[in-house]
C-alpha cells in the first residue's frame, strides 16, 4: 500500500486498437501511456482484429514500464492490477487478460477484470473528484452509444438505452470514408466542420421522437451517403465541410436531446460524457449549451481521457478496491460482449 493508504492500481486496456496501461493512486492519476496501432488501420480503413492483437502483443511490456516511469513507480509499488475483461475485440482483450493475469499473479496482488464502459464513466473522477451519485451517463464511441443511470459506477449501472444499428463513432468513420477524410473519423470530420454551415443539409435524425433512450444513426449515414452520390451524379462538387458539419450537427443533436431527456426522466440533475466521441468539440459546446438551460451540471473528461485509455480501466479498479468488492478469479474469461450491467468479472 503507498505512503497514503491508497491503493496504487496498474489499468490494462486492449479492447480494440490502442494498448493503454495507467496508473493511479486512489483517485490520483500518476501515468498515463498509450501505444496505438492506429496509422496500421488506417490503410484498411477500419481496425483489423488480427493486427491489434499482434500490436498489443508487442506494445504490452514496453507500454507498462513506460508507465511505471512516467510514474516514478516500480512493479513491486503495485498493489492491485485491473484489466479490461470486455467488450471489445475477442484477440485484442485475451492479450490485456493474460498479461494483468500474468503481472497480478507474479507481484500477488489482486486482479480486477472490469467492463470497458463503465471505466470510461470512472475515469471522470480523475479530473473532477467523485461522481455524484447518482448520474445520468452518455457513453458515445466507435462501438457504442448508450445511455445509463449510474447510481454507484463500483456496483450498479443499469442500461436505459443503446443503439439498435451503428454506433455513432461508427458512422462518422463511415461518413468520413465517403468524404475522402482519413480514418479514423471522427477528428477530421470535426476539423472540417469548423468551416462549414450546419444548417446547409437538413439530414435525418433517428428516432428523434420516439419516446425511447435509443439511438439509430445507419439511416443518417445512409442519408449523407445518398446525398453526395446524388450531387456527384449531377456533376456538381461536394462541400465536404458543410456535409460534415450538417451530418455532425444531426449526431449531436440527438446525443444530447436523449441525454438530457434521460435526466429528466429519471430526475437527475448530473450528466457525464464519456467514450471516444466526447472528445468532439460540437458534441461538447451543444452539452453546455442545453445542460445550463436545463439547470443540469454537465461532467466530461478531457479530451486525451475520453479515448480508450488504461487511467480509466485503474480507476474502476480504485474504485472496487475502495469498496471492498471481491478479487476476480485468475480464470476470468475476455468477454467480447460483456453487458454493461456486468460492471466487473
Amino acid at each position: 500500500m503507498s505512503r497514503t493508504g491508497e491503493p496504487v492500481v496498474l489499468g490494462i486496456e486492449t479492447s480494440c486498437d490502442e494498448t493503454g496501461v495507467g496508473i493511479v493512486r486512489g483517485h490520483t492519476l500518476l501515468a498515463n501511456t498509450i501505444a496505438s496501432s492506429m496509422d496500421e488501420h488506417a490503410r484498411f480503413g477500419g481496425v483489423v482484429p488480427e493486427v491489434a492483437s499482434r500490436a498489443h502483443l508487442e506494445a504490452m511490456a514496453p507500454t507498462v514500464e513506460g508507465a511505471l516511469a512516467a510514474a516514478g513507480l516500480r512493479l513491486s509499488d503495485v498493489d492491485a492490477v485491473a484489466v479490461t475483461a470486455g467488450p471489445g475485440l475477442a484477440g485484442a482483450l485475451l492479450v490485456g487478460v493474460a498479461a494483468a493475469k500474468a503481472y497480478a499473479l507474479g507481484l500477488g496482488v489482486p486482479l480486477y477484470g472490469v467492463n470497458h464502459l463503465a471505466a470510461h464513466v470512472a475515469v471522470d473522477q480523475l479530473e473532477h473528484g467523485p461522481l455524484p451519485k447518482p448520474a445520468v451517463a452518455l457513453l458515445v464511441s466507435g462501438g457504442h452509444s448508450s445511455l445509463l443511470l449510474v447510481p454507484d459506477v463500483a456496483q450498479d449501472v443499469i442500461s436505459l438505452g443503446s443503439t439498435v444499428d451503428d454506433a455513432a463513432g461508427e458512422a462518422f468513420d463511415k461518413v468520413a470514408r465517403v468524404l475522402g477524410l482519413p480514418f479514423p473519423g471522427g477528428p477530421h470530420i470535426d476539423r472540417a466542420a469548423r468551416e462549414g454551415s450546419a444548417s446547409f443539409v437538413t439530414f435525418p435524425r433517428g428516432k428523434y421522437d420516439d419516446g425511447t433512450l435509443d439511438f439509430s444513426f445507419s439511416g443518417l449515414k445512409t442519408a449523407v451517403a445518398r446525398w453526395i452520390e446524388a450531387r456527384e451524379a449531377a456533376g456538381e462538387p461536394v462541400p465536404v465541410a458543410d456535409v460534415a458539419a450538417s451530418f455532425q450537427e444531426a449526431v449531436v443533436d440527438v446525443l444530447t436531446r436523449k441525454a438530457l431527456q434521460a435526466c429528466e426522466r429519471y430526475g437527475v440533475g448530473d450528466l457525464l460524457i464519456g467514450g471516444g466521441v466526447a472528445a468532439n468539440s460540437r458534441l461538447r459546446a451543444l452539452a453546455q449549451e442545453r445542460c445550463d438551460a436545463a439547470g443540469v451540471r454537465l461532467r466530461v473528461p478531457r479530451p486525451g481521457l475520453c479515448t480508450d485509455n488504461g487511467a480509466m480501466v485503474a480507476a474502476l479498479g480504485s474504485d472496487l478496491v475502495a469498496a471492498g468488492v471481491a478479487p476476480s478469479s485468475l480464470e476470468i474469461p475476455a468477454d467480447s460482449s460483456m453487458p454493461i450491467t456486468a460492471v466487473h468479472v
